[in-house]
């Protein structure tokens, strides 16, 4: 007759088998498409002769939504088009090109992503929190979520989004990027764009 195992021996081995799944890292359910994510930004530059638009893009959007929703993005000088235009930088802004200018963080269950049928959108208000220069700020921004096909959304804004051009300036990096483009002075309006894709992990 063969025993059944006790309780004495069976339990050590399940709360190893408990601690180690608690312990396993939180796999992402939509992460973005870097190669196809950007923002795009128009700078106002005022000059004698009048407001000079100029548009630059931040490319390489990197993160991912993890199963509990949490997305964090951060925005690095080295995603940024104007280091095709400055050419080499100087030693003293060099060390910042892969430091994170700000980080954004933000929630979106992933079940809201998940029931959205091809074909349809959706419009979500999220809360985005932005760390810059140890300062913390938080604006609710609207997105539209839009299906493309089993494992592609796009992710455009609802509503017209603007940055202040003079909080901008008042980053002591991107001010000092901005005067290397010669932008002496910007408007205080920054209209941005923002065209992404989540991809289904």
């Amino acid at each position: 007759m063969i025993k059944a195992p006790t309780i004495k021996a069976t339990l050590p081995s399940l709360l190893l088998s408990l601690l180690a799944v608690s312990t396993l890292p939180a796999q992402a359910a939509w992460q973005l498409d870097g190669e196809r994510s950007r923002v795009e930004a128009t700078v106002i530059a005022i000059t004698p002769e009048g407001p000079s638009p100029h548009t630059h893009q931040i490319r390489d959007l990197h993160g991912d939504i993890d199963a509990e929703g949490r997305l964090r993005l951060p925005l690095r000088l080295a995603q940024a088009d104007v280091l095709d235009r400055l050419g080499p930088l100087p030693p003293w802004l060099s060390g910042f090109t892969d430091r994170p200018l700000a980080t954004l963080t933000t929630q979106l269950a992933p079940q809201r992503l998940d029931s959205l049928a091809v074909g349809d959108s959706r419009v979500e208000t999220l809360t985005m929190r932005v760390e810059a220069n140890g300062r913390h700020h938080q604006t609710p921004v609207p997105l539209r979520f839009s299906r493309l096909d089993g494992t592609t959304i796009r992710v455009t804004a609802a509503e017209r989004l603007v940055l202040d051009g003079q909080e901008l300036m008042a980053n002591p990096t991107l001010r000092g990027v901005l005067l290397m483009l010669g932008y002496e002075q910007i408007g205080d309006e920054v209209p941005v764009s923002l065209d992404a894709l989540l991809i289904d992990r």
